[in-house]
């Protein structure tokens, strides 16, 4: 997984430099199409996998063609409709909508090389939904995304397992739509279903107006505060921890030299440093008990670790230098260079891994 997290990463800082030189829908395929194909697992030159100008019959049209199509057994699981990068995709949705009701494929994607747009039939059966269940962007991508997509490689696609998680992406992204655009500019009818409970004379036009910024203001702090209290929270906790024993950092010796008397220096926890903790804690917080978590900071890097043992150390965070990095108490202690603490949930599983082993 996280090869493929890499590989997202490379392709996305790729398509940002070379999109502007793009300029047909040939070249959108071969430049930013067919490498995230290829980061997918597919072998784009094995045509048992991955067929180019895959014929679709639409009615009593013979010989239509689509794009792409990703095979399985001799049959098409995922078709593919390629529009150049320039092109926004909303005006294509129809000619994707024919090619997928004549194959047995249960995916289909619509693309301009950096959105990439899902579908599948959880509407009607063996008719293509007018929504996408999913929309993955290459330039603007969250973590969550990345796992999303993820689930669409060689190694471990399966039909069955993606559809059981459509609909809940389908919905969930819809609802997030509408609360972000109630976010921004609250409708009459949602100011009314807020005003139903706290105000009890006649919903006017007048009082609607009137009511709307301060429910614009009133949803602004209340995400604000629960953002706040969770912070707040996880510091408290660490706080209880003040008087923390400060672990004998292991000195590299080198031979033929006498040992000099090492001179001990004050220990700063800084902000960073408390950040990365709560950042690591809240990663944590579904499997493990808030309770356990805690640190020690010593001059070197950063402990995170279970139960104040630091025998359960899960991670090492190296943030008073200019190359940051994470130290994953996994076997080979494995250590990831980070750019900054946000980063820091892109190993969230082999941290879990690691914490729970202390269980």
């Amino acid at each position: 997984m996280e090869n493929f997290i890499q590989q997202i990463k490379t392709l996305s800082s790729r398509i940002e430099r070379i999109k502007d030189n793009i300029k047909t829908e040939e070249a959108t395929k071969t430049s930013l199409i067919m490498p995230l194909i290829q980061a997918l697992g597919y072998d784009v030159f094995n045509p048992e996998e991955f067929v180019p100008e895959f014929i679709a019959d639409v009615g009593i049209k013979k010989g239509e063609k689509i794009d792409y199509a990703i095979m399985d057994s001799g049959s098409p699981v995922i078709l593919i409709e390629a529009k150049s990068v320039h092109e926004t995709l909303l005006k294509h949705d129809s000619q994707l909508f024919r090619y997928f009701g004549t194959t047995k494929a249960k995916f289909a994607i619509l693309t301009n090389g950096i959105e990439y747009r899902f579908y599948t039939d959880l509407e009607e059966p063996n008719k293509m939904d007018i929504k996408p269940f999913f929309v993955f962007n290459l330039l603007e991508f969250r973590d969550n995304d990345i796992h999303e997509i993820a689930k669409f490689r060689k190694n471990v696609f399966n039909v069955e397992n993606v559809l059981t998680t459509a609909s809940e992406l389908k919905y969930t992204s819809e609802i997030k739509q509408f609360l972000n655009k109630q976010w921004e500019e609250p409708n009459d009818e949602f100011i009314k279903f807020i005003l139903s409970d706290v105000y009890q004379g006649v919903k006017t036009k007048k009082v609607i107006d009137n009511f709307r910024e301060i429910v614009k203001k009133s949803l602004a702090q209340f995400v604000n505060e629960k953002v706040n209290d969770k912070l707040q929270k996880a510091l408290n906790s660490a706080d209880t921890n003040e008087e923390h024993i400060v672990e004998k950092e292991e000195v590299p010796k080198i031979e033929n030299v006498a040992e000099d008397k090492v001179t001990i220096e004050t220990i700063v926890t800084t902000e960073e440093e408390i950040e990365g903790y709560v950042f690591v804690k809240l990663l944590l917080k579904d499997e493990i008990d808030s309770n356990r978590v805690h640190y020690r900071d010593n001059k070197s890097y950063f402990n995170v670790l279970l139960d104040d043992s630091i025998r359960k150390w899960v991670c090492r965070l190296g943030f008073n230098t200019a190359n940051k990095y994470i130290q994953i108490n996994d076997e080979e202690k494995t250590v990831y260079k980070l750019n900054n603490v946000n980063e820091i949930s892109l190993y969230k599983d082999k941290i879990l891994e690691v914490a729970k082993q202390f269980q």
